[in-house]
């Protein structure tokens, strides 16, 4: 038995903790994917024989000769299953090979030929295929409405009508998707970067026509994922495949460009916001009408506008989603969907509110704090809210909308200051888990759970600790293992709520037994509160500096609040803060992948042209909470924290520009040359 704290450290700083593919693994051979150099069409035919007469070559597997797999509804996961071409970049074939360079020189070699067609790219707010999803992710209606919103719009005294856009975004994790897979007769073992392994698992024994019980996927160590990893992806389908046609295991990595077409990524939205108010901003109307893209192989439809059913009071409201299907890539989960993307526009819309209104920004928001939850008797988030933005004001020295902008100045540099609001809600799934008492006075936890770089051993080590009545040195947390009890996937920001709840229960009955072990199932309890409704809350503050000769903007202050639940470990929840804020600078500033409408290719797709940011860009950043007590979350008290962070954040940035310069940028990032172009 050992202490996990100190040790995962010491292993990740030294390079001792293996990831996905580097587990050594007996005879692995190497695997390289090849992707569709169209964006519509057929595959005509695949050259696999002078590539399998190379030296070295074992295998190349393509829609010629793949074996059936039973289908899933995530169609990204059929690999090979037919001869369509839906996207460039898609699968179309892979070659496996004694050496990773040989695979590589395999597949460029490789001759495939297409019955190419004209795809369809570009999304527009009038595009003729636009339809009703009628659910968006997860499972949030599509459209929702109260009152009349249209009506109450026109009778305002003061309108806002607006339209507010983001680009495709990339998840980018660090640690590319990878897969080892082996065979041992019907028995397959997966080496996975991924965010669950129960789900993996689950997955591939469907997509193989295997029991379970025949598939284990270990994960232990995972370099990041953002949402990119949450459900398989096909490099894990793929993986498998080659291992049984090449009779031995295979390590597949897919490259940094291979992972832009194939890995997910935020979907590009167009959101139109009406804002109806009176002279003194108080809101009357609000309506949020979404239009996002999705594949033509997944259906994946983003919740944009479902923040917007939460925050602020209104007594005509209506949200909807538009969705269309074109040749692109299947969008994803990344890191806070929908709430990301939605609070963009939606704080965008009630900065420019302020400004027609003369209203402090803080003020107005205060006014319209949101409303009270129907399904509890406190409300659920004005408290909340407020106090949020109460303690960023004094925190942040906030001074308002004086002087006006343009007026603030540090030689050829305009300053200027913003806030916006930030909303997620706490989620919590199902899950077991078991804690066992040693004969040496140390306890261990099992759990199927994944860190993907949120320091969830350490959480949940301090979770067991604390139900245990104990030292946390004392504790070993074992996770990322689809033989330990089955858990929720790191999604969400429900993690540490639905982890540490089984993992407390667990310690919690060992404690009061004499025997040696004890589990949990948290599958009763956590149906019987699904009821009630559970947010985290934030205000996020931001200075920027603008140059006037080069247009560039950069952040010289940020600072945010949150209200979170209880927070069980404070190092790594700032982290998580800073992180998600650090991100939604990205995301303000710089974050964009650009779509060639001719080729259907992202043009910039890698970390050369995509840009993220780095510490040059992070001047002085800061997170903190305000205490929350709320016994209706879960044992802990806590809410997750991994997401709300980059909520609000590229607002308050877009915000602190429109007040440094007087531009009002409503398509993101905010590039120098928009802003040059305005001056």
């Amino acid at each position: 038995m050992r202490s996990m704290n100190r040790v995962e450290g010491r292993d990740k700083v030294t390079g001792k903790a293996r990831y996905a593919v580097e587990y050594p693994v007996e005879g692995a051979a190497y695997a390289m994917a090849v992707q569709a150099t169209v964006a519509r069409g057929e595959v005509e035919s695949i050259g696999a024989d002078e590539v399998l007469a190379m030296p070295g070559v074992l295998a190349v597997l393509s829609c010629e000769n793949a074996p059936k797999l039973t289908p899933v509804p995530d169609g990204e996961l059929a690999v090979f299953q037919s001869r369509t071409v839906s996207y460039r970049g898609q699968l179309v074939a892979a070659v496996v090979a004694e050496t990773l360079d040989i695979a590589r020189e395999a597949a460029a070699r490789l001759e495939i030929r297409y019955r190419a067609e004209p795809p369809d790219l570009r999304m527009t707010a009038d595009h003729p295929g636009l339809y009703d999803p009628g659910k968006v992710n997860p499972a949030f209606p599509s459209d929702t409405g109260r009152g009349d919103p249209d009506t109450a719009f026109g009778q305002a005294g003061v309108q806002i009508d607006e339209t507010y856009t983001t680009p495709a975004e990339h998840n980018n994790p660090m640690e590319p998707h990878a897969t080892i897979a082996s065979w041992q007769g019907d028995v397959l073992t997966l080496h996975d970067s991924n965010q669950g392994v129960s789900a993996v698992r689950d997955t591939l024994a469907k997509i193989f026509d295997l029991d379970a019980s025949n598939v284990r996927v270990i994960s232990p160590h995972v370099g990041g994922g953002f949402g990119s990893k949450g459900t398989p992806r096909p490099n894990a389908v793929l993986t498998a495949m080659l291992a049984r046609a090449a009779g031995r295991p295979v390590k597949l990595a897919l490259t940094r460009q291979q992972m832009f077409a194939l890995t997910g990524y935020r979907t590009p939205t167009i959101q139109r916001l009406r804002l109806g108010a009176d002279a003194t901003g108080r809101l009357t109307s609000i309506s949020h009408d979404v239009v996002e893209q999705t594949s033509m192989v997944r259906e994946f439809a983003e919740q944009t506008a479902t923040p917007t059913r939460v925050m602020y009071q209104a007594p005509n409201r209506r949200t909807a989603h538009r969705l269309l299907r074109l040749n692109v890539p299947s969008p994803s989960w990344m890191r806070a969907p929908g709430e990301t993307p939605g609070m963009w526009g939606l704080e965008s819309a009630l900065d420019e509110l302020a400004v027609a209104t003369g209203v402090d920004p803080v003020e107005l928001r205060i006014l319209n704090e949101p409303e009270q939850d129907p399904e509890r008797d406190i409300p659920f988030s004005s408290r909340n809210l407020v106090a949020c933005l109460r303690e960023g004001a004094a925190r942040f020295g906030w001074a308002g909308r004086d002087p006006a902008p343009g007026v603030r100045r540090r030689g050829r540099k305009l300053i200027g200051t913003g806030v916006a609001s930030a909303t997620y809600p706490a989620y919590r799934s199902p899950n077991k888990a078991i804690a066992r008492r040693h004969p040496d006075g140390r306890f261990s936890v099992e759990i199927a759970a994944a860190d993907i770089g949120t320091g969830a051993r350490t959480t949940l080590t301090l979770i067991a600790a604390e139900a245990l009545g104990t030292d946390p040195s004392k504790v070993s947390v074992e996770i990322g293992d689809s033989e330990l009890p089955k858990a929720s996937l790191a999604g969400g920001s429900s993690g540490t709520a639905g982890w540490g709840t089984a993992v407390h229960r667990a310690c919690e009955a060992l404690r009061s037994s004499p025997a040696d072990e004890a589990s949990a199932d948290t599958t009763d309890e956590v149906k019987s509160q699904q009821k009630l409704s559970r947010h985290a809350f934030g205000a996020q503050f931001s200075e920027v500096e603008v140059d006037v000769d080069t247009g560039e903007v950069r952040v010289t202050r940020m600072l945010g609040v949150f209200a979170a639940g209880r927070i069980i470990n404070p190092k790594t929840a700032r982290s998580q803060f800073i992180g998600g804020m650090t991100m939604g600078l990205g995301m303000a500033l710089m974050e964009e992948t650009v779509l060639d409408e001719e080729f259907g290719d992202f043009l910039n797709h890698d970390l050369a042209q995509y840009h993220v940011p780095a510490c040059a860009d992070v001047r002085d950043i800061d997170a903190v909470w305000i205490e929350e007590d709320d016994p209706h979350l879960n044992p802990m008290g806590s809410k997750g924290i991994g997401e709300i962070g980059i909520v609000g954040a590229a607002a308050s940035i877009a915000n602190a520009v429109h007040h440094a310069t007087g531009i009002r940028v409503r398509d993101l990032p905010i590039t120098p040359p928009r802003l040059l172009d305005a001056f």
